[in-house]
Order: structure tokens, then sequence, then C-alpha cells
């Protein structure tokens, strides 16, 4: 795939990560929930327009943009870095969170597999750079997703009654 295409495979894909984001703040009952993923939302657009930028200098140009920066991350941490704790008091009724949490993780592998593919192909350093960068950001969207989805797992297996045991 040529650096362009790429770009714009990108771009689409946070857009969409962007589209999602949004949704899952504005159907989560949970204040955390909201507020964390409104940031991941805002994170997605932020790498979408800096991909846009590095596009448009590549085509304007046929290099990156060495001036363009990506933004400050939020900080993802602990067991409960998505939704706040109290979400387990109604965690059988949390379809729409673990749905959430398992479609956000797709998402997130998918992005960081596709830079790490991209950052191996770069022959430019600097493209290299921002590409691995962008796989490490991706990597701790997919973390705390996971970290959140299994710290309760169970508790929505077993209060759903669907558990395995």
């Amino acid at each position: 795939m040529d650096l362009k295409n790429a770009l714009v495979q990108a771009i689409q894909a946070e857009r969409n990560g962007h589209g999602f984001y949004m949704m899952a703040a504005n159907s989560t009952e949970d204040g955390k929930g909201k507020d964390i993923f409104h940031s991941l939302a805002a994170e997605e657009l932020n790498h979408m327009n800096f991909l846009r930028g590095q596009y448009d200098s590549i085509v304007k140009t046929g290099l990156p943009d060495m001036t363009l920066r990506l933004g400050n991350r939020i900080e993802l941490e602990g067991g409960f870095p998505i939704f706040s704790e109290s979400l387990i008091s109604r965690i059988s009724s949390a379809h729409y969170e673990m749905s959430a949490l398992a479609i956000g993780i797709q998402l997130e592998l998918d992005a960081m597999n596709f830079y790490k593919t991209q950052a191996d192909a770069a022959t430019d350093s600097y493209i290299k750079k921002f590409f691995l960068e962008l796989a490490e950001w991706e990597s701790g969207h997919y973390n705390a997703l996971l970290r959140q989805h299994d710290s309760l797992k169970e508790d929505y297996w077993s209060d759903s009654g669907f558990a395995p045991f």
C-alpha cells in the first residue's frame, strides 16, 4: 500500500473511531464513561486531523509535514479506566456498555496493527516514527478498554444469566 492510500485508510478509521466514541458517550448512563468516551472521540479527531495534514503535505510537496504534532493523551489508568465502579451495581443491564467495550477493543486492535504494519513498511524515518507513535497511542486505548472489559466480564456474565459456570 502506498503512503497516500495508507493515510486515506487511516483517516477513515479515525473518523469511524470518532463517530463510534461519540455514539458511546451519548448512549451510556455512566458519568465517567461519558467523559472518557468524549475524550477518546477527541483523540480520534486529533489523530484524523494530524493524518489529514500529513496527507495534504504529501500531496502538495511529496514530503510529510514535520511541524505537525499529535496532542496530549488522556491517562487511562487502573482497573476501571473507562467507567466508574458504580457500573457494577447495574451490571446485568449494562449491555450497551459491554458491547461498546468489545467494539472499541476491536477498533483499537485493528488501528494498532495497521499503524505497526505501516511503520514496518515505511522507509522514511519520520513517517516510521509517527506511525509508531500512533500505534502506541492506540495500544493505550486498547489496553484500557480491555482492562475495563476484563474487570466487568465475570459479573456481567453471571448477573445476566449466561456465565459458563
